[in-house]
């Protein structure tokens, strides 16, 4: 067994072009047995090919025994002759002021410290990062992305090769790794956290892969790396076809700001795009819906720094606006603005500290837009958001599912008076993003069980709210369409219903708006 995987390992390195002679390989090793099996190989393999190999092993700072995980690498390294490099980060803070889940904080963190001890100890070489994902992973990945929604990139899984991150193992099943080891009389360090049901991976991996291995196709996993194959030629096929139309019809004028020094800035320097994408709408008609759904997704890509940010929803959005007789407009993650002017589909992103592409006259008092984003809103955890002087809003989203019934939320959102400062709506009948912001031309509200509307600025007459107020108040918006008039009255369009399946909470506190959180002061849920 343990002659049978090092040979296809190597083949499968060699096939995808992961290792050269003279290259320089920074291996991740935890001291899992993935990660152990990952670098036994590699040293047997140096004999074979001459590249310089180093172990970057990463403390994320939580588990008690991380200093026992380091010390038996640090010990593997010094019986093969390997370097061994280790840094420790703060993953849980990250994950807090990046708003960003653990899991997803680790990851970035680990691929930053990779490429700063690459930069180290490469020294002109070709630098590769080599992780120990597996054939298992990659399956698990799939299952996980088709089960969250994703397109073909997110179905296509793990890749071999990905820039200079490459992973030799994932042509290995985890059953064939730890018999390797076991055949090698090699240890490995056992993750306490693998065995829990807490992540959504480990679900997967603990329970429906198993059974679909067991009950329905023994080659389950061989058989989804095959597919991931296909789709990943597929997706790299209409990649190069997106990026060729997208030269076609489509005009950029983007400039990044600087975010300063430091591992933390490099991370956000993505975020920092500012600018204008322009859309010609004649030719880009002409193509198959396909390849315009994708040019769209391209250029939002171009100003956001998350593409999990962007959902299917935000592209229908633009393909709907892209159809519309007219001049329109449509609010997208992270202040992005979706203009469609004659034949011209604009987006543009502005900088709210230079008041550039209008924001000064979109919003009189600069009160700067804040964009709700779709991956801080996890079932059960509170999202808070500071609007200044305004007060501070804290988004829960809530799952029926676990809950008894919906019919708490109804009931209390009926008594308007009592909950002033804290609303329920349906987060299902949401159409594009939320977006926490001033009144804008336009701007409606559904005043009724008929669905009736009436514009803001009328509504705003008739509750007699000063004018000298009416641009200083932060609306809670989807698109044109007000949900929130904080203190007022809420839009009838997204009201809760015993049938709703998720609970958008919205509650504002503090600030010289004076919100008060009624729900708690009544009794309610706190």
């Amino acid at each position: 067994m343990k002659e049978k995987l090092y040979e296809n390992v190597k083949q499968y390195m060699q096939v995808h072009g992961m290792a050269e002679a003279d290259d320089c390989i920074a291996a991740g090793v935890s001291g899992g047995a993935d990660s152990v099996c990952m670098l036994h190989l590699l040293v047997r393999l140096q004999k074979e090919i001459p590249f310089r190999l180093a172990v970057v092993h990463v403390n994320h700072g939580l588990r008690a025994e991380a200093g026992e995980d380091a010390a038996y690498v640090e010990k593997l390294c010094g019986e093969w002759g390997v370097p061994f490099y280790l840094r420790e980060v703060d993953m849980t803070g990250y994950a807090a002021v990046h708003r960003l889940s653990q899991e997803e904080a680790g990851r970035l963190l680990r691929y930053q410290v990779f490429q700063e001890v690459l930069a180290e100890i490469k020294n002109g070489d070709r630098g590769r990062i080599a992780v120990a994902h597996n054939a298992d992973d990659r399956a698990e990945t799939m299952l996980f992305h088709m089960f969250r929604g994703s397109g073909l990139k997110g179905l296509s899984s793990i890749r071999p090769v990905r820039e200079s991150v490459i992973r030799p193992l994932l042509c290995a099943s985890r059953e064939q790794i730890e018999a390797y080891l076991r055949e090698e009389g090699l240890d490995w360090r056992e993750d306490a956290t693998n065995r829990e049901d807490v992540y959504a991976r480990n679900k997967i991996r603990h329970h429906i892969l198993p059974y679909a291995k067991q009950e329905i196709c023994g080659g389950a996993v061989s058989h989804m790396g095959e597919l991931a194959d296909m789709l990943t030629e597929t997706e790299s096929y209409l990649a190069r076809e997106t990026k060729r139309l997208y030269g076609r019809y489509v005009k950029e004028d983007i400039e990044r700001k600087s975010a300063g020094n430091g591992a933390a800035a490099g991370a956000l320097e993505a975020g920092n795009l500012y600018g204008e994408v322009r859309i010609e709408l004649d030719g880009f008609r002409t193509e198959d819906v396909v390849m315009q759904k994708r040019i769209l997704l391209c250029a939002l890509e171009r100003l956001t720094p998350h593409r999990k940010d962007i959902t299917a929803r935000h592209v229908a959005g633009l393909m709907a606006l892209t159809t519309k007789e007219g001049s329109k407009k449509l609010f997208l993650p992270y202040g992005i603005r979706a203009v469609k002017e004659y034949e011209v589909l604009f987006l543009r992103r502005g900088d709210e500290a230079a008041g550039v592409l209008g924001q000064q006259a979109a919003c009189p008092r600069n009160l700067p837009e804040i964009p709700i984003a779709e991956s801080a809103l996890m079932p059960g955890v509170p999202a808070e958001y500071d609007a200044a002087d305004f007060g501070i809003f804290t988004f829960t989203l809530w799952e029926t599912a676990f809950l008894p019934t919906a019919t708490f939320f109804y009931r209390k959102e009926q008594n308007i008076p009592e909950n002033r400062y804290t609303k329920w709506f349906d987060y299902d009948k949401i159409t594009t993003s939320l977006l926490l912001r001033t009144r804008q031309p336009g701007d409606y509200l559904t005043i009724d069980d008929a669905l009736h509307t009436q514009s803001v600025k009328q509504y705003m007459i008739n509750e007699k709210i000063p004018k000298a107020k009416r641009d200083g108040m932060y609306l809670l918006a989807d698109g044109t369409h007000i949900l929130w008039v904080p203190g007022h009255r809420v839009s009838r369009q997204y009201r809760v219903e015993k049938n709703t399946r998720r609970i958008l909470e919205v509650r504002l506190r503090g600030g010289s708006h004076g919100g008060t959180d009624r729900g708690i002061i009544d009794g309610g849920r706190g």
